[in-house]
C-alpha cells in the first residue's frame, strides 16, 4: 500500500457511514434491548501497581487484514474473551467493511450477561460515529462504551458527540494519534483516551509516537494503547509504561480458540 491508501479506505468509509446514518433516521426509533452499565472508567483506570487491563476486539475482517477467523461466533468469541481475562470486549458493528452488526453487540451483551452477570466484562461499540442515531443504536444494543475517532470529526463535533454518549449513560472512548487530537478529546472532558498506535491515514504503526502521545495525555483518564500488539512479550511491554490498558485486536482474532494466547498476555500484564 502507498502511504496515502489509508486515506482513501477511510474516506471510503466514511461515505458508506453517512449513508447509513441516513438510513437510520428514516427508521423508526431504535427500541433498548439493554441498558449501558456504566463503571466504564473504573474498569479500565489501573490502579498503581495493578496489572495492565486488556481489551480484546471481536472483528471477522478488516480493509488491511482481510478475513479473520470465523471459527466462532462473535458471543462465543466474547465469552471465551471474558473468561481469558479481558476487562473489555470491543465489538466491531461496522457490516460492509469489517463484517459485523448491532446484532453481534446485542448478541456479545447477552451472552456476558448470562455467563458473568454483573462482573461481566464491558462492551465497547466500535463504530466511525459520525451523528447521535448512531449512539443511540450503540446503546439500545448493550453498549458501554462507543468509540468516538477524532480524526473524522472536527474538535466541535467530537464533543457535541461526547457530550450526546454520556446523555445516553455510554462512556465516550474517545480515539486519538497525535497531541493535537488529544488536545481535542481533552476538550471533549474524555475520561478515556485511547492512542492508536496506527496511523489512519498511511495505515504505518508507530508505537514510539503513541507512547508519547500517552505520556502526555490526563494522568486523571483511562489511558488506551490501541493496536500492534501481536504476543505476550508486546504486552510486558506495555505494561512498563504509561497505559493503563491495552487493545489486542487483530492477533486473537486469528485464533480459531482465543483463550489461550489472550490467557497468556493477561499474565504478562503485569510487566
Amino acid at each position: 500500500m502507498d502511504g496515502h491508501a489509508g486515506r482513501r479506505v477511510l474516506d471510503t468509509i466514511l461515505a458508506s457511514k453517512r449513508a447509513e446514518i441516513a438510513a437510520l433516521l428514516a427508521a423508526p426509533p431504535p427500541r433498548m434491548i439493554r441498558a449501558p452499565s456504566g463503571g466504564v472508567f473504573e474498569a479500565l483506570r489501573r490502579p498503581e501497581g495493578a496489572a495492565l487491563r486488556l481489551l480484546a476486539e471481536v472483528k471477522l475482517r478488516s480493509p488491511s487484514a482481510g478475513a479473520l477467523s470465523s471459527a466462532l461466533r462473535p458471543a462465543e468469541r466474547a465469552r471465551r474473551y471474558g473468561e481469558a481475562g479481558a476487562t473489555m470486549i470491543s465489538v466491531l458493528v461496522d457490516e460492509p467493511f469489517f463484517g459485523g452488526s448491532y446484532g453481534d453487540l446485542a448478541a456479545c451483551r447477552d451472552a456476558l450477561d448470562a455467563a458473568f452477570g454483573a462482573a461481566r466484562p464491558k462492551l465497547l461499540c466500535k463504530e466511525f460515529i459520525l451523528d447521535p442515531i448512531q449512539l443511540a443504536m450503540a446503546a439500545a444494543h448493550g453498549a458501554d462504551a462507543a468509540l468516538l475517532i477524532a480524526r473524522i470529526t472536527s474538535a466541535e463535533d467530537l464533543a457535541r458527540l461526547a457530550d450526546a454518549a454520556r446523555d445516553l449513560g455510554l462512556e465516550p472512548f474517545v480515539e486519538v494519534a497525535t497531541e493535537e487530537e488529544l488536545a481535542a478529546a481533552e476538550r471533549a472532558r474524555a475520561r478515556v483516551v485511547g492512542v492508536n498506535a496506527r496511523d489512519l491515514d498511511t495505515l504505518a504503526m508507530d508505537p514510539a509516537r503513541a507512547e508519547r502521545v500517552l505520556t502526555r495525555a490526563d494522568r486523571g483518564a483511562a489511558r488506551v494503547h490501541l493496536s500492534g500488539l501481536a504476543s505476550p512479550s508486546d504486552v510486558a511491554r506495555i505494561a512498563h509504561g504509561p497505559a493503563d490498558a491495552a487493545l489486542v485486536g487483530e492477533a486473537l482474532m486469528r485464533q480459531d480458540d482465543p483463550g489461550p494466547l489472550l490467557a497468556a498476555m493477561v499474565a504478562r500484564a503485569a510487566g
